[in-house]
């Protein structure tokens, strides 16, 4: 399969770069090549030419097999051979068990021969990791980060029309760790293929800051960098367009510039946008600043920008301002990784997830501990989800600030980042040496962006080497661990602004209720904590009760592969998440909803189907934000008790089959309430999905929530059926998964077992519209059947 880039005339064309890959797991030995251009058979795709002198400087792996079609298979990214593998005890815990090791790409391509003049660039947005990269049998470059975004101008080493055809070869070496977490293997996001103009808008060139804002007028700039590829000096005229959420042009300006030959420069606009629509994570209103270079009557480039209008304001006793209101920041952490899929996620599942977080009431998120995905940062902005977005780790060296230039010049322009941090728990905290090159770190990014503070995510040093000096916020990780350290510094240095970088680590299982260290799993009424973890209760409290914490980041938003606490084997997943892996929520999700959000809300646990326990005691909690709860078991009041929503509520109630039925009250008038009955057995399966329409191209992707239901529909809380998919018609299923972190089972079977009930399966639009069919089977029970459109 080989990619064509047309010839049409366009100032700009990108093109998504990820079809028609071929992968090979395993090692190749690429040769060093002593003349350019001639590395290995592998890295080419022209036969080359006899004679002495290209022998020395070319190895011909053809004719030694490394093509044969049955060592390569054919991909598409996102991609990553990780989550394919299976689970191995020796295999390290921080990787999820799961074997790693190198892997080779190569993709083939086409230019036409009108295109010799253009510049042409690859871009990849992740890497995981050690990248190196030939085109045409000349080595392009290597990126050691898996999380970085990377950019190579490969104009000169391609071949235009009949010159030939070019490949680009990738070899990915993730025999190592970059995290101790999941990392993946592979190229897991997405590869863009971009031609410009010599005279052009420099990649991530542009800056749009609002230095001026209020109800009737906000003052836009846009800086923008442009580079003059051509040998000759070039005048031209350069145009900012604003246009509102519509389309509509809200301001334009206009200027004649100049560039010597093979140079850049940088060239400001000001423009004034009427009536702003701002932006702010209730109401995400964005704006497109459209760049135009306009020579000779004709258009070298246009570049688009989306931005949002508002203010960021942090202090030192009053917290988080937007847009001159107060804002209490209610954020979680976040790994990149999700059921079925492990990190090479469809952009559809960055946007669901974050869906989910807006649904629990949750308005930040902790980028933990890495660059995201660009395009996470697009739904943050489309969505509103604040973000702090955050450097891989302290590194000062000339990759280390590399990486952070990278990070910070390709998401300064997105208004749902409010802050960068630019480390994580890091092992130098309160030393002088971290302290230095803390400081460099943070003078480099405020240089890059001065509209933004820099935090760092410590556990430690708080008080040393001056360290905390260097940024403008101190993030407390766990500032409620160690009898209340956040608070206890803030009256020691009453000038220091401070966050809840990551709180809380709840360690609890989803649909458990008793500690199992068979299982690995931990009961849902938190009885099984790391040392350092609290509960969310004590996490929310303490920062209701001093404004000056500004927020808090729960550790974690979802379960996530790897990093298995606080048991080892089986477990091969987390146990911090608010929701699991798939994105069913634990109980203790209702309690951020009612801490978060205005809806009434009244949630009980645990289930209702203890079968052969009749008289036995059972601990039923409540979770709220009305002002009384009522508990009834089988229509007989148990008692009312008053509701802080910062706490829960308990009874001890002996069992007895039926419903127990929790009434929220506001007013004296019930508000909500919340019913859980006693289940019969497994009759059959229910499929509901999150979207019944999606997109026919390829790539959008629908949610399918899998139900064992008894006779009457009602949800088994114990069912564990292995459940079997097919998929027909216009799409194919690509992953599964059911939240249970010591499950062994394969994301990239056509099966999977229930857990506790719920299991997730997610199916992948084609290419063509039409009718997409998933169909649910298990020994015993009812099938479902789900009918998608694609279209």
């Amino acid at each position: 399969m080989k990619s064509v880039m047309t010839g049409k005339a366009a100032a700009r064309e990108t093109m998504r770069f990820d079809e028609g890959w071929y992968f090979h797991r395993g090692d190749i030995p690429i040769p060093y090549a002593v003349k350019a251009g001639r590395t290995g058979g592998f890295t080419d795709c022209e036969k080359p030419e006899h004679g002495q002198w290209l022998e020395i400087a070319y190895s011909d792996e053809f004719s030694e097999g490394v093509m044969d079609p049955k060592k390569w298979e054919l991909v598409d990214l996102p991609h990553d051979w990780a989550i394919e593998q299976s689970y191995v005890k020796h295999y390290p815990k921080g990787r999820a068990h799961l074997a790693i090791g190198i892997g080779c790409y190569r993709k083939l391509f086409s230019i036409p021969a009108e295109d010799e003049g253009k510049r042409f660039s690859l871009r990849f947005d992740g890497v995981m990791r050690n990248s190196t990269v030939w085109v045409n049998g000349h080595l392009i470059g290597t990126q050691a980060s898996g999380y970085t975004s990377f950019t190579y101008d490969i104009t000169d080493v391609l071949r235009y029309g009949d010159e030939g055809r070019n490949v680009v070869f990738v070899r990915v070496d993730a025999s190592e760790y970059e995290g101790w977490w999941y990392d993946g293997c592979g190229i897991y996001r997405h590869v863009w293929l971009t031609k410009t103009d010599p005279l052009r808008v420099k990649e991530w060139g542009t800056f749009v800051t609002t230095p001026e804002v209020d109800a009737a007028r906000a003052k836009v700039r846009v800086e923008t960098e442009i580079v003059n590829g051509l040998r000759e000096a070039a005048d031209f005229r350069l145009v900012t367009e604003l246009l509102d959420a519509e389309g509509k042009s809200v301001a334009r300006v206009e200027s004649d510039e100049r560039l010597e030959g093979d140079a850049e420069g940088a060239f400001a606009h000001e423009a004034i946008v009427a009536e702003p629509r701002l932006w702010h994570p209730d109401r995400p209103n964005l704006y497109r600043a459209v760049t135009s270079i306009l020579r000779n009557g004709e258009t070298a480039d246009t570049y688009e920008t989306t931005f949002g209008i508002r203010t960021i304001e942090f202090t030192k006793n009053d917290g988080f301002f937007m847009n001159g209101e107060p804002l209490v920041i209610q954020g979680v952490c976040v790994h990149q990784d999700f059921a079925g899929v492990g990190a090479a996620l469809p952009d559809r599942i960055q946007e669901y997830k974050i869906e989910l977080l807006k649904e629990m009431g949750a308005n930040a998120y902790r980028c933990a501990h890495h660059p995201p995905t660009p395009e996470l940062l697009d739904a943050c902005d489309r969505l509103g989800m604040l973000v702090m977005d955050e450097n891989r780790k302290l590194d000062s060296s000339p990759a280390g600030l590399a990486n952070l230039e990278s990070l910070i010049r390709r998401d300064r322009n997105h208004p749902s980042v409010i802050m960068w941090s630019m480390e994580n728990e890091e092992v130098l905290e309160g030393t002088k040496t971290g302290a230095r090159i803390l400081d460099t770190l943070a003078r480099r990014t405020r240089k890059l962006d001065p509209t933004r503070p820099v935090v760092a995510s410590m556990n430690h040093g708080y008080h040393t080497g001056g360290y905390a000096d260097a940024v403008d916020i101190v993030g407390y990780n766990y500032g409620t661990y160690d009898n209340d350290r956040d608070i206890r510094d803030k009256a020691t240095y009453p000038d220091r602004i401070v966050i809840g970088s990551e709180s809380a680590s709840y360690t609890v299982t989803r649909g458990i209720y008793a500690d199992d260290e068979r299982k690995a799993y931990c009961s849902e009424y938190g009885t099984k904590l790391a040392p350092w973890c609290v509960s969310p209760e004590r996490v929310l409290r303490s920062l209701a009760e001093h404004r000056f914490l500004t927020g808090t980041f729960v550790w974690t938003g979802f379960d996530y592969k790897g990093e298995p606490t606080p048991y080892n084997w089986p477990a091969i997943g987390s146990h911090f998440g608010i929701m699991d892996s798939c994105g069913f929520p634990k109980h203790n999700y209702y309690y951020y909803k009612a801490n978060w959000t205005e809806e009434p809300v009244v949630h009980l646990f645990p289930h209702w189907s203890w079968h052969g326990r009749t008289g036995e005691t059972i601990d039923v909690w409540v979770y709220s934000n009305c002002e009384t709860v009522e508990l009834l078991l089988n229509g007989r009041s148990l008692g009312a008790q008053p509701v802080d929503k910062l706490g829960h509520l308990e009874w001890k109630v002996p069992y007895e089959p039926g419903a127990i039925e929790a009434r929220g009250y506001r007013g004296g008038a019930v508000a909500t309430t919340h019913v859980v009955e006693t289940t019969g057995a497994p009759s059959g399966i229910a499929l509901a999905a999150d979207r019944t329409t999606i997109a026919a191209d390829g790539r959008d992707v629908s949610m399918i929530r899998v139900s064992i239901v008894d006779e009457r529909g009602r949800v088994v809380p114990t069912a564990d059926n292995e459940v079997r998919f097919t998929v027909e018609g216009a799409g194919k299923l690509i992953g599964v998964g059911n939240g249970d972190p010591s499950s062994h089972e394969s994301d990239k079977a056509p099966y999977r077992r229930a857990f506790n009930g719920y299991a997730l399966a997610i199916v992948q639009a084609g290419k063509e519209a039409g009718e997409l069919v998933v169909k649910a089977e298990a020994i015993g029970l009812r099938a479902a059947e789900l009918r998608l459109e694609t279209r």
